[in-house]
């Protein structure tokens, strides 16, 4: 593959934070600097920088964004809003669903998928199997939400979004491990068959 996909987890929560370098230009977007400045400075070794992208704007997310756009000196890309607790965000450039996002000879499709936070926004590489995918969807479940919400958004984006995506592609989470959509496919359709009432917070697919 010629855009390589880098990854560590950083902070307290285990929150897994992406780089994806052009190994033909050698240009460079940072994803989530969500802690450990010194972590996030290093997966950028031997790449020019040209961009820092967030999937959402919780703060397990964003923990470093300041001290890593005074490092880098990039634009910051991120979704308009609602964001996280009311705050103010000051991005360079704000990225709406079906925009694209350049790094090197490589494009990135930008797709809103709301649920867990009104901000949340999924990568897709064009012409590759891979999608950066926040907390919008793990292995076992999609991410948490707080009212119902949130809950029945989670439950739009899942059948409008994400199961739209072929079994093929690889979702690289906020937390845990990346899978395979087509291993989970079978247990999400079951989900969202299911009559979840007025339910909100932490779910599994097999609840």
């Amino acid at each position: 593959m010629k855009l390589d996909l880098r990854t560590r987890q950083v902070g307290p929560w285990g929150m897994n934070t992406y780089a994806l370098v052009c190994l033909e230009t050698g240009e460079s977007i940072l994803f989530d600097p969500g802690a450990d400045p010194e972590i996030l400075e290093a997966m950028l070794v031997g790449s020019t920088p040209v961009a820092i992208a967030l999937t959402h704007t919780h703060y397990d997310h964003i923990g470093a964004l300041d001290e890593m756009r005074q490092r880098l000196g990039v634009p910051l890309l991120a979704h308009p809003g609602p964001h996280a607790g009311g705050m103010e965000l000051d991005a360079d450039r704000w990225l709406e669903d079906g925009d694209t996002v350049a790094v090197g000879n490589h494009t990135l499709h930008v797709r809103y998928a709301p649920g867990h936070i009104g901000d949340q926004i999924c990568f897709i590489i064009a012409n590759d199997n891979r999608v950066i995918v926040g907390d919008t969807i793990f292995a076992n479940g999609p991410g948490k939400t707080w009212n119902n919400d949130q809950f029945q958004m989670t439950l739009e984006t899942l059948r409008t979004v994400v199961l739209s995506w072929p079994d093929d592609t690889i979702c690289y989470p906020g937390h845990g491990p990346a899978f395979r959509l087509g291993d989970s496919r079978a247990a999400i359709e079951a989900f969202l068959a299911k009559d979840h009432g007025d339910f909100y917070g932490d779910a599994e697919w097999d609840m």
